[in-house]
């Protein structure tokens, strides 16, 4: 009787008990779609902004090589792909279209045909390396201190690029703006932009592959892609938009591959909160992408890399202490 007894008991003492509020749930859902769009890393923010609010549990759960907050992210993902796909349904119904075009032809012959293969070239590498790498990169990576290192870094990268999208503009005699005026060069001052669909697949592959830097708790997915766009000679419009149609597939995938985590024993007690998330976020994702679309028409990364730049420094600071 003392053996089966010890056997009945010890299921319950190794049981964890996953918790997550509701109002803890629809801030990061909000917080995930909005900064997954904007260039300052949604994951960097979900380590760092916890931590900042008092909210240890979740920061700490996220290093963790097994925790209820990965099965919280995996709603998040979704969420956050779902609003993008409602942004853009109406290019990814030609997108679908003209990839069974292609398979049926064989040939490549429309700009849609040739996007549909760029984006998925594109998406190749940072798919390959994330199914390997992204849990260890996130349980090594994902603590405040380090996350605040990699956003400031991110301030760098997107400061950085602007800067060398000036100097090629001046170099090549496209910069209107007379030298040394503005440190932000607006589409306008330039000219001879080039076009998204004219990009080779050795170039739209490198641009992708810039994604595997947003694996680094801090550093953009959006940001990286839109410098590696602007530097290859994109306006900032185009840059913006393929780096979206970038994220989509992969944050998408992201969330379908683990979905197994939030239907499995580390989703206990919160699918609920998880599910208000995912709407939020998708939300959150589906405004931000609006914005940003007209943003980028006549702005620049210079005021989200400034931001980046101090508020990394000011909490790699914080937290070193």
């Amino acid at each position: 009787m003392r053996t089966s007894l010890r056997h009945l008991t010890l299921p319950v003492l190794h049981h964890q008990v996953n918790h997550l509020s509701y109002f803890h749930a629809i801030v990061m859902g909000l917080l995930q779609g909005v900064t997954e769009l904007f260039p300052v890393s949604s994951l960097g923010h979900s380590v760092i902004l916890p931590q900042l609010l008092g909210w240890s549990d979740l920061s700490t759960a996220q290093s963790q090589p097994e925790s209820f907050y990965l099965a919280f992210i995996v709603g998040l993902h979704v969420g956050t792909a779902v609003g993008l796909l409602a942004f853009y349904w109406r290019d990814w119904v030609r997108l679908v279209g003209a990839f069974f075009a292609t398979l049926r032809t064989r040939r490549v012959d429309s700009p849609d045909q040739r996007f549909i293969w760029l984006l998925i070239f594109a998406t190749i590498p940072v798919g390959i390396v994330g199914l390997v790498f992204e849990h260890r990169l996130r349980v090594l990576f994902a603590k405040p201190f380090a996350a605040s290192v990699f956003l400031a870094i991110n301030g760098v990268i997107l400061i950085g690029g602007e800067l060398v999208r000036r100097r090629t503009l001046a170099n090549k005699g496209r910069l209107r703006t007379p030298k040394g005026r503005h440190a932000a060069v607006p589409d306008d001052a330039g000219g001879g932009f080039r076009r998204l669909e004219t990009l080779t697949f050795t170039r739209g592959t490198a641009i992708g592959s810039t994604q595997i830097l947003a694996l680094f708790a801090g550093i953009s997915r959006s940001g990286v892609t839109m410098v590696a766009g602007i530097t290859e000679g994109l306006d900032h419009e185009d840059a913006a938009r393929f780096s979206f149609m970038l994220a989509t597939p992969v944050i998408f995938l992201a969330g379908l591959l683990k979905l197994s985590d939030l239907t499995g024993p580390l989703g206990d007690g919160i699918r609920t909160q998880t599910v208000v998330a995912a709407i939020c976020a998708g939300i959150a994702a589906w405004v931000s992408v609006k914005f940003l679309v007209r943003y980028f028409r006549t702005r620049t990364l210079w005021p989200f890399g400034v931001y980046c730049l101090l508020a990394g420094t000011a909490c790699a600071i914080y937290f070193s202490r």
